[in-house]
């Protein structure tokens, strides 16, 4: 009985550790989401799967390009999963062409990128028409399928502070066809 005892107790911690490493690594290392519409297309696609990495930016900065997840401010086990485009303190403008331009301590450029699935129409400029300031912790992000996404240039969305970004995307483990680590710059 003692033999038993002793079995049960040994599995019963066990068990308990590996919980307790599974709640600290979806927690603070990783999670998966998944990918529903069509607004990071022809990054990312619908019932895409993706491993999300939370440790980076305990380190590190988001960097523009990267594709981060973050909640939906108005709906509860919601997030939104887009690209950055504007940083911390810089101004993001769109002109009726659908070129997005940049403002920081050297000036103002065009912004040169090709994650774009197509030119932005005027019709979804949205309130990007105008200059949108960034504050000291706040990102300006976009889907890669500029005409169907709902992202910074609109009101709901809006700018992302960075205490509400989850982690990068990292990793797209499913389709199996298209496993493989995310290109984010």
């Amino acid at each position: 009985m003692n033999k038993v005892l002793k079995e049960l107790l040994n599995t019963g911690i066990y068990l308990l550790v590996v919980l307790g490493l599974t709640y600290l690594l979806i927690t603070f290392v990783g999670q998966r989401t998944e990918v529903e519409g069509a607004s990071m297309e022809p990054t990312l696609y619908d019932g895409d799967n993706l491993i999300v990495d939370k440790l980076t930016y305990q380190f590190e900065d988001p960097q523009r390009f990267d594709i981060i997840v973050f909640p939906f401010q108005y709906q509860e086990n919601t997030y939104y999963i887009k690209r950055i485009i504007g940083l911390p303190g810089e101004t993001v403008r769109i002109d009726d062409a659908g070129n997005i331009y940049i403002t920081d301590e050297s000036g103002e450029r065009r912004l040169e990128e090709n994650y774009g699935k197509e030119i932005i129409s005027p019709e979804h400029i949205g309130i990007a028409g105008e200059p949108i300031i960034l504050g000291d912790d706040e990102y300006f992000v976009m889907g890669d399928n500029r005409n169907n996404s709902s992202d910074s240039r609109t009101e709901i969305v809006g700018n992302i502070h960075r205490d509400n970004i989850v982690g990068r995307a990292w990793v797209r483990i499913w389709p199996f066809e298209s496993f493989g680590v995310l290109k984010h710059q």
